[in-house]
């Protein structure tokens, strides 16, 4: 098959699409990526990448489209809206000018904004190629959880939007069950929502990391507990930084946060102000491939999410990536995600927001027999190899792709 991702985002940033586009290349089929230029979570465009440098590259084979957008900037809401608003122009204007080659059909990668799947369909209506839209966020709900839209004129305009979106894909493809109720009540019809996970880059696997090396010099002695990923309103900082303030007089328990996002500078003055400088540890972004070896040196992986309706029905993508490193799991979360950890008996969980919970939890963790933390990772190994293994969930898009391909036969 000849296929399109249309995405807001891809490598050099760090989504699932890449491995994803990869896994569909290595199968033999034509794929092309329509995405804008690489500025996320920094909100500057990458180094080598602008306007009009790099704007078609070659990723394993892969063939990259970079539209020209507005940078993230400082992420402010203006910022934010004029960087979605100049993809979806670009998108619109230069896909199907970019994109001339024969397509079988278009997949959308919808991590926000929603406003993604506005290209595809348009060159759906041109050209009639079916589309599948793969829903990692649902808006309008996620908007007004983190505070980003507080007016409800403009929730329900974006509420429109995403109508607009789901009734015109051919087929919409969940990363959560529990998606299912959000999308009907948007427009997206029953008979055409399935549930598709995620999974991991293959990368992610337990491993053995050698005594000398570097990532070791970077760590505290003690019992590590690891955060890996974006650091942003949805994780809910106030409430790790509230639980590491109760566990102050455990000086061997250290919380060491990998990544970066845009509130991290507040995340790290709150460390401060509540005297947490020697059990909080801020090391920064390191790439995606060294995260395995960072993880095996964690005595437990730690995710979480604010106490939102709308979060509570997510699966956070990095808990796929925990499972799969084969270590024990401290869940903050409510709803899908700590179903998962629960259902895997892969660690411990909490409520979200609950600062009480999450000290409790780790304390419990640090007190476990280190047997009783290797099963707990086994079995979170065990269940990610059952539930998101990378090759299953691949024999499952081909699968979906070929159905949609019928619905419109003669799509060129």
């Amino acid at each position: 098959m000849n296929i399109l991702i249309v995405s807001h985002y891809f490598w050099p940033e760090n989504f699932y699409i890449n491995n994803l586009a990869r896994g569909l290349h290595e199968r033999g089929h034509q794929v092309t990526v329509l995405a804008g230029i690489p500025n996320y979570p920094g909100g500057k465009f990458y180094p080598g990448y602008g306007i009009w440098r790099r704007r078609v590259e070659d990723y394993h084979g892969i063939k990259v489209f970079h539209v020209p957008l507005m940078p993230r900037g400082d992420g402010s809401k203006a910022r934010l809206f004029l960087n979605y608003l100049t993809y979806v122009l670009s998108g619109c204007l230069l896909g199907p000018l970019w994109c001339r080659e024969p397509i079988d059909l278009i997949l959308v990668f919808e991590n926000s904004p929603v406003s993604v799947g506005l290209p595809a369909l348009f060159l759906k209506k041109i050209r009639r190629i079916p589309v599948l839209f793969w829903v990692q966020d649902l808006w309008p709900e996620s908007l007004s959880a983190t505070g980003a839209v507080r007016s409800e004129v403009l929730l329900n305009l974006v509420g429109r939007l995403v109508q607009l979106i789901y009734r015109g894909s051919d087929l919409i493809l969940a990363q959560s069950r529990a998606f299912f109720p959000s999308i009907q009540k948007h427009g997206g019809e029953a008979e055409k929502i399935v549930y598709y996970p995620n999974s991991a880059d293959e990368f992610y696997q337990p491993v053995t990391v050698e005594a000398g090396a570097p990532e070791r010099a970077l760590l505290p002695r003690g019992f590590r507990v690891m955060f890996a990923g974006n650091i942003g309103a949805a994780q809910d900082f106030e409430t790790i930084m509230a639980a590491m303030a109760r566990l102050q007089e455990y000086s061997e328990i250290h919380l060491i946060v990998l990544g970066d996002g845009r509130i991290r500078p507040w995340a790290e003055g709150l460390a401060r102000e509540q005297g947490l400088n020697g059990n909080v540890h801020f090391l920064g972004r390191h790439p995606p491939e060294t995260m395995p070896r960072f993880f095996a040196l964690a005595d437990a992986l730690l995710v979480s999410l604010r106490q939102e309706p709308i979060f509570a029905l997510t699966i956070p993508s990095k808990l796929q990536a925990y499972l799969a490193c084969g270590r024990p799991v401290i869940a903050a979360l409510d709803g899908e995600g700590a179903r998962v950890v629960q259902e895997a008996a892969a660690g411990l969980t909490g409520p979200a927001g609950d600062a009480e919970a999450l000290a409790a939890n780790i304390l419990t963790m640090f007190r476990q027999s280190k047997s009783q933390q290797r099963d707990m990772g086994l079995r979170g190994r065990a269940y990610f190899e059952a539930h998101f293994e990378r090759e299953m969930l691949l024999n499952r898009l081909e699968a979906m792709m070929r159905g949609v391909q019928r619905i419109l036969p003669d799509s060129q």
